[in-house]
């Protein structure tokens, strides 16, 4: 292994963040802000959501924006089966993946993933 050149990028960087496209801002500051509660803050034509633990994303339009075909998002809660009932009522459609075993309520079994969709890709995991 070669010795690292100084400086490095982690020795002067002030901050690190995500970003993805969408097709309308409107709809995701409203899915963003309205169904998840989440602060999201307008800024030079882009949004930037403020995630629990400090993190933010920055979504910004896109006229050449295609939906994520993974997930982009994952955001921890303490109570999958609450949380999924929800943001159920809120509107939220959920995917259900091919294989993946369900108990007789019809939710995960296991520490896993449930993703949903609403203008953007997102997943809950607990």
């Amino acid at each position: 292994m070669t010795e690292r050149q100084d400086p490095v990028i982690t020795d002067t960087a002030t901050d690190a963040y995500s970003s993805f496209t969408v097709t309308d801002l409107e709809s995701t500051r409203a899915f963003y802000h309205d169904v998840l509660g989440l602060h999201v803050e307008d800024r030079d034509a882009m949004l930037t959501i403020r995630l629990p633990g400090g993190a933010s994303t920055v979504a910004y339009a896109s006229r050449n924006h295609r939906p994520a075909r993974f997930t982009i998002l994952n955001i921890v809660v303490p109570d999958l089966p609450t949380a999924v009932a929800d943001l159920t009522r809120r509107g939220v459609d959920f995917e259900h993946y091919e294989g993946v075993q369900i108990d007789s309520d019809e939710w995960h079994v296991g520490h896993s993933h449930w993703a949903f969709t609403q203008t953007a890709k997102a997943a809950i995991s607990s």
